[in-house]
């Protein structure tokens, strides 16, 4: 196990091809907590095709209105698959509830910010997302040395903008690496 020298929060994990679990496959994680006790993370695209906002706010019996159709619910990982994650530009602060992870991004766990999100005084750019990506201590950093995961700076372009079908390329694309470079055999100098 190596040790945490450098927190990745606020960093995006790129899923390596090859990387041996199907769940991660071209996978962007988004990090929102690292420390020496383990990792936190949101998948930002892989969009969930059972579960529609407009049927969740309707289940949750909170009124619906016309932003739903430009928010959509993502699969955020294995992890805890029934509560939601709302990954938000740094505009909205939900006090105690919001985890300020840098200065571009802000997750919030709480029904406050569904409600806010339909009213309109939500974040300008949203992410939900049912479950998240968990990491035990060194867990993530052995996953990197093994080559699965490279690291980024994250993008709000990339995490919110961008196509979910577009995301992976897009985030290697800032690191300027082509999918095409990349490689799931990894060796040691």
């Amino acid at each position: 196990m190596i040790s945490v020298t450098e927190s990745l929060s606020g960093k995006l994990l790129i899923a390596m091809p090859g990387m041996g679990d199907t769940r991660f496959d071209h996978s962007v994680v988004y990090l929102c907590a690292h420390s020496s006790e383990g990792a936190m993370g949101i998948i930002v695209n892989k969009p969930s095709f059972n579960v529609k906002f407009d049927t969740l706010i309707d289940q949750l019996g909170i009124a619906p209105n016309d932003r739903g159709d430009d928010i959509h619910v993502h699969f955020g990982g294995p992890v805890e698959h029934a509560r939601g994650f709302v990954l938000h530009s740094n505009d909205y602060d939900g006090g105690e509830t919001t985890l300020q992870v840098d200065q571009n991004f802000g997750m919030t766990a709480t029904l406050n910010i569904l409600e806010d999100l339909c009213t309109g005084n939500g974040p300008q750019s949203a992410l939900l997302a049912l479950g998240y990506a968990g990491w035990g201590p060194g867990q993530l950093e052995n996953e990197i040395l093994a080559n699965g995961w490279l690291t980024s700076d994250a993008d709000p372009d990339v995490v919110f903008e961008a196509d979910n079908m577009e995301k992976w390329e897009a985030a290697l694309a800032k690191l300027g690496v082509s999918p095409l470079m990349l490689s799931s055999v990894c060796g040691n100098a």
